[in-house]
């Protein structure tokens, strides 16, 4: 039976970097119109704080309702979320009036041009929002498939079965169970998935990895894990991690004779989730890569968590890290 679509969610005001635009688009709007009446840059100064007074309120109003309402606008069709947008506006717009009248700043406020204004700008912002949604999918989808293309990689695939392979005489439990988990992890790569997975999920997917590494390396590879289970809800995008810890062992273990350290460590910070990956990295060896799983990981951190995600790395005393910050809860 296929999928159902999942329901496209266009005004979604809860975003920190929506809250963030939505208010620098409306005061440099009024900044803008101010000028027209203005007579001097003091005026100007005074007029457009006491506009703001109102405004300001009215905007932050109108994000508070929209996040609310979050949940019951998704089950709606986009035009319908655009027209919630816009009414909402006019309401804002209407309430920054009313905001203005009670300073004592308009004796008769002009309730028509407030809701109209209102409505405009929620429009601009509201365009703004589906214009993100659309182009949002695309690049996702072009994220995806370049992440599995960079990821599930060919010659991971044949060091993989001929491990197995070698296994199959001597230890053929182990041989089956590095075919288990190499099915494992192919079968969560290239199943049709949601945007994101929770951070418990992709350390399971990261240890099926490096238990098949492990495999082929022995006891080059020394894997480490410190996990804080406060932190196991937090959303990611699928595959995040296993591109870092592939990293790690490609730059890591494969160029050195010893080996590398691998450490994977989670840890819930406030409201925060923090996931660091880190690898000893061997002296004057190794070749420096391309960076495009790294730019992967970043862009689609992006567009999973807009301004609220951070993704940095980091080479100190020959130890490299990788580190991922997402809030704790969507």
């Amino acid at each position: 039976m296929p999928r159902q679509p999942a329901p496209v969610l266009v005004f979604d005001a809860c975003q920190a970097g929506v809250i963030l635009r939505a208010v620098l688009y409306v005061e440099a709007v009024i900044a803008v119109g101010l000028m027209y009446v203005a007579v001097t840059p003091v005026d100007w100064l005074w007029r457009a704080a006491l506009v703001t007074a109102g405004a300001l309120p009215a905007t932050l109003l109108w994000l508070v309702v929209g996040c609310g309402l979050k949940q019951r606008l998704a089950r709606l069709a986009w035009p319908a979320q655009m027209g919630a947008g816009v009414v909402l506006g006019a309401l804002a717009g209407v309430y920054a009036c009313g905001t203005l009248a009670l300073l004592g700043a308009a004796d008769r406020p002009p309730w028509l041009a407030c809701a109209c204004t209102g409505a405009l700008l929620a429009t601009g912002l509201v365009a703004g929002l589906m214009w993100r949604v659309r182009g949002r999918t695309p690049a996702a989808t072009t994220a995806r498939l370049a992440e599995l293309q960079s990821r599930i990689r060919p010659h991971f695939l044949f060091n993989t079965l001929n491990s197995a392979i070698a296994l199959v005489r001597d230890e053929p439990a182990k041989a089956e169970a590095v075919l288990e988990d190499l099915s494992d992890l192919f079968r969560h790569a290239l199943a049709d998935r949601q945007d994101s997975a929770t951070l418990r999920q992709e350390i399971e997917l990261a240890r099926r990895y490096l238990e098949i590494e492990q495999v082929r390396f022995g006891k080059r590879l020394r894997v480490e894990w410190s996990l804080d289970e406060r932190a196991d809800g937090a959303r990611l995008p699928p595959l995040i991690l296993q591109p870092l810890v592939e990293n790690a062992v490609k730059h890591g273990v494969e160029p050195s004779a010893q080996g590398a350290q691998v450490r994977i460590s989670t840890r819930a910070r406030g409201q925060m989730a923090l996931i660091k990956v880190t690898n000893t990295v061997p002296a004057g060896q190794g070749e420096a890569g391309h960076g495009i799983a790294l730019n992967n990981v970043r862009d689609r951190l992006r567009l999973l968590h807009d301004l609220q995600g951070g993704f940095r790395t980091a080479l100190v005393n020959d130890v490299y890290q990788a580190r991922i910050e997402v809030p704790l809860s969507p």
